[in-house]
């Protein structure tokens, strides 16, 4: 990204909130803020059925949180320091200011509570 050699940035989403937050694997909001440092479109692409118009931001999405020892292990033995701990969300959140547009099956909306409805008023 920092030479230039990036154009668009496109990943998926599990979940779309209503105000176009969107919950994906690790990693997804720090492409974002990249993207966004670098002024390189960034997209979500999903299908409308990711979107849940019930949940209002992405702050009300659940996180799975998966056992430190994927972190703290590797094949049963400790890698780490005995005392240390570790958190381990399955996903993270990025937030609709990232994120240029999301791409569905019915085309391409800005990540807004507006958009959304309108694009899932024949579903509602």
């Amino acid at each position: 990204m920092k030479k230039g050699e990036v154009d668009i940035v496109i990943t998926g989403a599990d979940r779309i909130a209503a105000n176009g937050d969107t919950a994906n694997k690790i990693g997804t909001y720090e492409k974002a803020v990249l993207a966004k440092e670098n002024s390189i479109p960034f997209y979500i692409a999903a299908p409308t059925s990711t979107i849940d118009i019930n949940c209002p931001s992405g702050d009300k999405i659940p996180i799975e949180e998966r056992d430190e020892k994927e972190v703290l292990e590797i094949r049963g033995k400790r890698i780490a320091n005995p005392s240390s701990h570790a958190k381990n969300p399955a996903f993270d959140i990025t937030p609709a200011k990232y994120i240029t547009g999301i791409i569905t099956e019915k085309g391409i909306i800005k990540p807004d509570k507006q958009q959304i409805y309108k694009l899932l008023k024949n579903k509602l």
